[in-house]
């Protein structure tokens, strides 16, 4: 195998790597926030910990400090504005749909609607131009991609096992992925402001750990703290998983590319979510076969907006 190719391949690995990390945080942070029965809490301690790696990644990098110095200079400027620093509230309330919905239906299903999300409000927000690349057209791709995406949620919601489910409980995973999108352009807009990852992704974490820790309090003052915690240490990884995806993603696009980051992550995404459902199912969940009919929908819903068409103009955006 030739240089290039071998380094193509761990490209493709790293992007699959990826989305794993990213089912494994909703596992992780599922199974907290139901084994203590304390979905609030939960997505607390995830931000919480996530903030405390990412603040001590920030600080012994020189890449990291370089990027605080440009938020700090570029908030005093008022080059920053206080919008651009609100992604995290997106972040803390995606950890939260994960503590309350993943250990109920499962990280497939939860997968499945986070995805959707993803596209159809993706689709909203570059028509608008709120992102850093401005105004995205709408294609027909775009749009077939969004209507196979719906259909693959409204397949995931019919088994038999989720007839006694809240309908907001299913609803979560969809705005969640919205919520994400939405984030993701904020972030690309810092990212564009400070030139660096790092410190888009503390702020962040800041953000939203400040949130989830100020209504876990008022959480806590009424109903008091969990009588029990989990002794194993899988179910406190999340914020150290989410830190881990994040940073990789930000190291692997120059190398991959947008169209393959997305797409190799949605597949080890949605991959890791089937074997994690296999051995350990959800309460909720509709079984293993309707899973996979399911994240095969959505895998060709992500690959008809990434993937160029025959006959589509070089450089045209998807």
């Amino acid at each position: 195998m030739t240089s290039g190719r071998a380094a193509t391949a761990l490209g493709l690995l790293g992007t699959a790597l990826v989305g794993a990390l990213t089912a494994l945080q909703v596992r992780a942070n599922g199974q907290l926030g139901h084994r203590i029965d304390d979905s609030t809490l939960a997505a607390a301690f995830s931000f919480g910990s996530g903030l405390v790696l990412i603040t001590v990644i920030a600080a012994l990098t020189p890449a990291g400090r370089r990027g605080i110095r440009a938020l700090r200079d570029g908030i005093s400027a008022g080059g920053i504005r206080w919008w651009m620093l609100a992604g995290g509230l997106a972040g803390a309330f995606t950890v939260s749909s994960q503590s309350i919905t993943a250990g109920i239906i499962g990280v497939s299903l939860f997968t499945v609607g986070f995805v959707a999300g993803q596209i159809v409000f993706g689709i909203v927000i570059d028509r608008v131009g709120y992102g850093p690349s401005g105004v995205v057209p709408v294609t027909i791709r775009r749009v077939i991609g969004g209507a196979v995406a719906l259909l693959a949620v409204g397949i995931s919601v019919t088994g038999g096992n989720l007839t006694g489910v809240p309908w907001w409980m299913l609803l979560l995973p969809l705005l969640a992925g919205g919520g994400v999108a939405w984030q993701q352009a904020t972030n690309g807009r810092l990212r564009g402001a400070t030139g660096s990852a790092i410190a888009a992704t503390a702020v962040n974490f800041l953000g939203g750990t400040i949130a989830l820790v100020l209504i876990a309090a008022v959480h806590v003052a009424i109903v008091g703290l969990p009588e029990r915690w989990p002794s194993d240490p899988w179910p406190y990884a999340g914020g150290a998983l989410g830190v881990g995806y994040i940073l990789l993603s930000a190291a692997l696009v120059r190398r991959t590319g947008v169209l393959l980051l997305v797409l190799g992550s949605v597949v080890g995404q949605l991959a890791t979510a089937l074997v994690l459902d296999a051995f350990w199912p959800a309460p909720a969940s509709p079984g293993l076969g309707h899973e996979v009919l399911v994240a095969l929908i959505a895998v060709a819903s992500v690959a008809i907006v990434v993937v160029p068409w025959p006959h589509t103009r070089p450089g045209a955006r998807a």
